[in-house]
């Protein structure tokens, strides 16, 4: 079996032709949609980062906002940005780039976002949306898996899924929209006794665990959709992710790639929750 290839940049593609369609519509009415990034310490693929989210949003017809601080800032200048951000109305998404340097409390600086501009959906008000199943914004790399999953057809409703990772970032989100789909979920993580007694049961598979090529072909269910949501840089400079990409899609039916997979998807639902922000704000 070779595996069928979901191909993030193509799918980031078509998507964000129609964000940049709906960010015109706004323009038009007087309301450009505003994303304001902030980035602590020179982390270079933090960097790299905000380089290609503010890349995007300028394709997209998105203003953004861009405040970069030594890591030795003080903690106050940023929760002070932050707090003019929130009250500026032409503003409608705040992201924090993580990780934050480690004098920072990385909580209180999400916690300071004004929830209805938290595009990343951090913040533990929408959290706990999320979890009641009423999200106002969906985190972007969950957001992202769950497009191309749907790009695709795959059927979710009675599905076995399988989550390795437990992060807030990805683990956790991923399985609380995973279930609100109709799967049956497990959550596997660094205590987890026996990975691949349950990585072998899963109809769809997501990697979020950040150990690169942990998942091998042995590892995966024959015909079983593989999203690999790692990237890990290799002695030699190149990218990889969580998933023996060679044996796994010699095994899987549907399997993301990295480079070019969950990556171009994560930029991609930003915009898209940026957007809806400022479409929500249009409509009051």
């Amino acid at each position: 079996m070779s595996a069928q290839l979901i191909d993030g940049n193509a799918l980031s593609a078509s998507l964000r032709a129609g964000l940049a369609a709906r960010a015109a519509a706004l323009t038009e009415r007087g309301v450009t949609p505003c994303l304001a990034v902030i980035l602590v310490g020179e982390d270079p693929a933090s960097s790299v980062y905000v380089r290609n989210k503010v890349a995007a949003c300028e394709k997209a017809g998105v203003r953004s906002l861009k405040d970069v601080y030594p890591a030795e800032v003080d903690p106050a200048v940023v929760f002070a940005r932050i707090s003019e951000l929130n009250a500026d109305p032409d503003v409608h998404g705040i992201l924090v780039q993580l990780p934050l340097p480690r004098r920072f409390d990385a909580e209180a600086v999400l916690e300071a976002i004004d929830p209805e501009k938290d595009v990343d959906g951090f913040h533990a008000e929408n959290v706990g949306a999320l979890m009641q199943g009423k999200p106002r914004f969906i985190p972007c790399t969950p957001y992202g898996v769950m497009e191309m999953l749907k790009s695709r057809g795959v059927t979710l409703k009675g599905a076995e899924a399988v989550i390795v990772g437990r992060s807030n970032i990805v683990g956790k989100p991923m399985a609380m929209l995973l279930l609100a789909a109709g799967c049956t979920v497990t959550v596997c993580h660094s205590q987890t006794r026996d990975l691949a007694f349950h990585t072998r049961r899963a109809d769809i598979l997501v990697a979020a665990v950040g150990r690169a090529r942990m998942i091998t072909g042995d590892m995966v269910k024959p015909g079983a959709t593989v999203i690999d949501v790692g990237i890990n840089r290799l002695p030699d400079g190149k990218l990889c992710g969580d998933v023996d990409f060679a044996s796994a899609s010699a095994v899987a039916g549907i399997i993301t790639p990295v480079p070019g997979g969950v990556g171009p998807m994560t930029i991609t639902m930003l915009l898209a929750n940026t957007i809806e922000a400022a479409e929500r704000r249009a409509g009051r």
